[in-house]
């Protein structure tokens, strides 16, 4: 694999995800307040499900070409690096505080779970933007 497809590929994965986290943080967890009491479980079972298939695709792909793109130099330093702590820090914000609060909310709305589930998703949502930028500047540096 050339360097070129290994910023490609890095660089498409984390638009993807630029994209999902931005329609997930403005559209789809404020609507999960709307869902009503009765039908909420299985909403939240479904979307964790089918977000999974989504990210599970997504995530290690970016991750795993973030640590490529710091191992093997083929990007300004600072560029590898910044990108690289993003994305650790975004995979260790979703286990350590998103996928908890997606466990509580699966067995049943809470009000207060859901309101800190959509302002701690704000840290994720920046994080990808910068991480965006950062690979849209590393596209740039081919």
């Amino acid at each position: 694999m050339t360097a070129e497809t290994i910023v490609i590929v890095h660089a498409a994965a984390t638009w993807a995800m630029v994209g999902l986290i931005w329609f997930v943080q403005l559209v789809h967890y404020p609507l999960f307040a709307s869902v009503g009491i009765e039908g909420f479980v299985q909403y939240e079972a479904q979307h964790t499900k089918r977000t999974t298939w989504v990210v599970a695709a997504l995530m290690p792909v970016e991750v795993g070409t973030a640590l490529l793109l710091t191992a093997l130099d083929l990007v300004p330093t600072p560029l590898a690096w910044t990108g690289a702590v993003l994305v650790v820090a975004i995979w260790i914000v979703t286990l350590v505080v998103q996928v908890p609060q997606h466990r509580e909310l699966g067995t049943g709305f809470r009000d207060a779970t859901w309101r800190s589930l959509v302002r701690g998703n704000w840290i994720r949502t920046a994080a990808w933007s910068v991480r965006g930028l950062i690979a849209a500047a590393m596209l740039a540096s081919l």
